[in-house]
């Protein structure tokens, strides 16, 4: 019984931490209910999440030093992060995280040109097919051209651009900067979604804040969120850790299934036809990607991997991402395994 708590944990964490980001739309909804526009959200709970990071991990700050890969990793967090928030309030949830999960195409583009990957033709087909999920979902005889229809899925497919570029940076990361620990990857992923939200906060007409009780449900729900983000972060990135590259994509893809019932139930949301039909492709797409980017490397011993432990209540990508710094489900893999791809996302 131990020995198959101990081989099955791993895998569990990765599944809870899917389903946290499956959910997550729904709190953030709740915070737009009460006067928190999404831009505003985004700001305050990536804010949360990295001050909750540099406190408990305060000590691997020293780790840190100057390139311009951080603050390009922190803008593309931030893209991400922005996306899926403002995307998944305003929108249709499934839909735009169908789009959000286009990443088998952008990463094979971004991984060709940042990290010289060559674009073979299992790549190229790969990212094809997501694209044509995408086209098929989107297609409508009356609005013709299959683009996305509305702001929340534009912000939803520039998520998911952001969310490859963020993986492709990662990873570029931490071959350059070997000695940086994790855990400063993932404040510097949450930060930046933080400034750029911030920033784009601005720019979004703000409702009348809220006051009284509401007020304090809101700091509530914003400071548990980012608690929440974060320690779920540590939870991903131990799974990640200890699980093979190619399995863990298909376990991360759990967050569709979860997202897909959490919209029918809180939301009322059923997709039709030709949202299962694109969706079928863009799974499948990120499946197969995991597959042909599989790593051929055994998981890193658990006692000699340097990677983040969980703090109570565990870690992650959009973010997420934690783990093994291959791109997963999302495109090539490090075949030395090791470190982690925090998850930029919320």
């Amino acid at each position: 019984m131990n020995n198959w708590l101990r081989n099955g944990w791993p895998t569990l964490a990765i599944m809870l931490g899917a389903s946290v980001w499956g959910m997550i739309w729904y709190p953030l909804r709740m915070l737009a209910a009460l006067g928190v526009t999404g831009t505003a959200a985004s700001a305050l709970t990536s804010g949360a999440g990295c001050l909750f990071v540099l406190l408990v991990r305060r000590r691997a700050l020293k780790t840190v030093s100057w390139h311009w890969l951080l603050p390009a990793l922190a803008l593309a967090a931030g893209i991400t992060n922005l996306g899926f928030v403002w995307g998944s309030i305003h929108g249709q949830v499934m839909r735009v995280l169908l789009l959000f999960y286009l990443t088998p195409a952008w990463t094979a583009l971004f991984a060709h040109f940042i990290l010289h990957e060559r674009l073979n033709w299992s790549g190229a087909a790969l990212a094809a097919l997501s694209l044509a999920g995408a086209m098929t979902m989107l297609w409508s005889p009356r609005l013709g051209l299959p683009m996305p229809g509305n702001l929340a899925e534009w912000a939803g497919l520039a998520g998911g651009m952001g969310f490859a570029m963020s993986n492709v940076l990662i990873l570029k990361t931490s071959r350059v900067l070997p000695d940086m620990k994790p855990e400063m990857r993932t404040a510097v992923i949450f930060g930046g979604a933080a400034i750029f939200s911030a920033c784009a906060s601005l720019f979004e007409a703000m409702p009348a804040p809220p006051t009284g009780a509401h007020l304090g449900t809101a700091a509530l729900l914003v400071l548990g969120l980012g608690l929440l983000l974060a320690s779920n972060n540590m939870l991903v990135q131990y799974g990640l850790a200890r699980v093979p590259a190619n399995r863990a994509s298909i376990i991360m893809l759990f967050e569709l299934v979860v997202t897909a019932l959490s919209a029918w139930l809180f939301a009322g949301e059923t997709p039709g036809p030709r949202e299962w039909a694109g969706g079928v492709c863009i799974v499948l797409a990120s499946a197969l990607s995991s597959w042909v980017h599989r790593s051929k490397a055994l998981p890193p011993d658990a006692s000699t991997e340097d990677v983040s432990e969980p703090a109570p209540g565990g870690n992650g990508s959009a973010g997420g991402t934690g783990g093994t710094d291959s791109m997963g489900a999302n495109g090539p893999g490090d075949r030395k395994g090791g470190k982690n791809r925090p998850r930029a996302m919320v």
